[in-house]
């Protein structure tokens, strides 16, 4: 038996807890921004993907036009910092709907460290950030799709299995549906079968007339 689930206009948060259940394990975009104010923000947001290969360009999307994003449009720069599974009750405390004028960094306890290429700052605590300049702003329903270009980035070496980083050094964390989160688990390797080495091709080929 299938249980269907419609979306219902009327309901459309219920809808949305539904998506969130089954588009899962979602990574996370720590964005860090500063305010035309100056106040450093920093959020988590589970929307978030590689957009484009050339030019690098990550995405994330804003339920809701949030401090990141009004912070975003004011100086046309973030940050996205990994969030590994060490950080994980820091990640939830920046979730936490402050005032804009304070900032997450000193509610949760986390250092700023200053960026290479944009205005706001890294989360020294986090392995991995991507300085980011934004490409484009996208309002799409009741959310908001960032573009933001990759100028920079920079890696703990000690994540490093030779150039790259390795998933079991990095140790990712991610959101699931409810309140419920996720680590990586079992890792499991396995390379792509080039269409020449699929079963039954030679033979499918010598069956053409």
């Amino acid at each position: 038996m299938r249980k269907d689930v419609i979306p219902d206009p009327d309901s459309s948060r219920a809808f949305y807890r539904f998506l969130t259940s089954v588009v899962v394990p979602r990574p996370i975009a720590w964005i860090s921004s500063t305010s035309a104010d100056g106040v450093d923000n920093l959020a988590p947001h589970s929307f978030f993907t590689i957009a484009s290969v050339d030019p690098p360009i990550v995405q994330f999307t804003s339920v809701g036009r949030k401090d990141s994003v009004r912070n975003i449009e004011a100086t046309g720069e973030f940050v996205v910092a990994f969030t590994p599974e060490d950080l994980f009750e820091a990640v939830n405390a920046t979730g936490t709907n402050f005032p804009p004028d304070v900032s997450e960094f000193d509610a949760a306890g986390l250092t700023r460290e200053p960026s290479a290429t944009v205005g706001p700052p890294r989360v020294l605590e986090s392995p991995v950030a991507l300085e980011c300049r934004l490409h484009l702003i996208q309002d799409m329903g009741d959310c908001t799709l960032v573009f933001g270009e990759v100028l920079h980035a920079v890696v703990s070496e000690d994540m490093l299995d030779g150039d790259l980083p390795s998933v079991q050094a990095l140790k990712p964390l991610s959101r699931l549906g409810k309140n419920e989160w996720g680590t990586a688990g079992t890792v499991r390797e396995i390379t792509r079968i080039p269409v020449q080495d699929w079963p039954g091709h030679y033979d499918a080929e010598k069956a053409t007339p």
